[in-house]
């Protein structure tokens, strides 16, 4: 059995994070997760298992007081549900995973986790389903991909473009100061249920956006009918792939979100990124689309019933 201590000053789970988190994505990044902690000031509990004086085991959790569970750091919640994916729990083995799980100071909810990070191997519970676009796959060619529907259906979705285009459809990129036309959309739209209805995370976000723009990764697309903002995705462009992370698109334009999605996918080819990350969120369009489920997965003993309400449908990339 390991040797489990609880950290709970956020300078030293800070150098821990640092020190033995791997950087293969954006939620790797200490700064990112800070940008959210610095609005939700949960309180950190990071679980750290030790064996023979070398780390073997290492679990960041947040208290997320209002729902009296622990989340993965820093407890960034939404609709009772913490949002940042591709959370990682660091163990050597299953026995030492398990040993992090049982020292947990109180109920524990942990979403969105990768797959090795969710043991018992033969016992994982599928939390909800990412779904990717790899432009590799098509030789970096959009028709090549139009390919995979059938004739009748790729057709009838590139009618169905051209008749939004024909609108007087403009694009606009990298502007930061259309975050808030985002919020804006998202809110009208979805009110109590966008992610920007609690100030916390509005405001994480919008530290999110500064972190991003200044290191070069931000990427806002917008696109404008007649000279308004119809939909809005704000995104980041890193070592070659591109993430979709928060959208809003107006409801008097109807199928502008189709529009703005498959403008990403063609902008990834024309930019031969290696991919395109539309996030969770089952969403119909994202199975028509033909596009690659990467499952994430779940570590709680909560009753699920109480943290997964039904999901809201939305039509941009990510909107909320």
């Amino acid at each position: 059995m390991s040797r489990v201590r609880v950290v709970t000053d956020l300078a030293e789970g800070q150098a821990l994070w640092q020190q033995v988190m791997p950087r293969d994505c954006l939620a790797d990044l200490w700064d990112i997760r800070a940008c959210f902690q610095q609005h939700f000031q949960r309180p950190p509990a990071f679980l750290v298992a030790e064996e023979h004086g070398r780390l073997s085991g290492f679990l960041p959790l947040s208290w997320i007081e209002e729902h009296a569970y622990y989340g993965y750091f820093p407890g960034e919640t939404w609709s009772a549900r913490t949002w940042l994916e591709q959370n990682r729990v660091l163990a050597s083995d299953d026995a030492v995973l398990q040993d992090l799980l049982d020292r947990c100071p109180g109920p524990y909810h942990l979403r969105y986790l990768t797959p090795s990070s969710a043991a018992p191997r033969s016992q994982q519970a599928v939390d909800e389903i990412g779904y990717l676009f790899h432009p590799p796959l098509y030789d970096y060619d959009i028709e090549n991909y139009f390919r995979e529907f059938s004739g009748k259906s790729a057709k009838r979705i590139k009618k169905e473009l051209a008749a939004i285009e024909t609108q007087g459809v403009r694009y606009r990129y990298d502007e930061p100061s259309d975050f808030d036309h985002l919020v804006r959309l998202s809110l009208g739209r979805f009110g109590a249920n966008s992610y920007f209805h609690d100030p916390r995370f509005r405001e994480g976000f919008r530290s999110f956006m500064s972190l991003l723009d200044e290191k070069g990764w931000l990427r806002f697309t917008t696109i404008l009918i007649n000279g308004e903002p119809a939909a809005i995705d704000m995104g980041c462009v890193k070592d070659g792939k591109c993430t979709l992370l928060a959208g809003g698109t107006h409801p008097g334009y109807v199928g502008v979100a189709k529009l703005i999605n498959i403008h990403h996918m063609r902008r990834a080819c024309s930019e031969r990124l290696e991919q395109v990350d539309f996030l969770c969120g089952d969403f119909s369009w994202k199975k028509l689309f033909h596009l690659t489920p990467r499952p994430l997965y779940l570590l709680s003993n909560l009753h699920a019933h109480v943290l997964h309400p039904e999901p809201v449908e939305v039509g941009s990339a990510a909107c909320v």
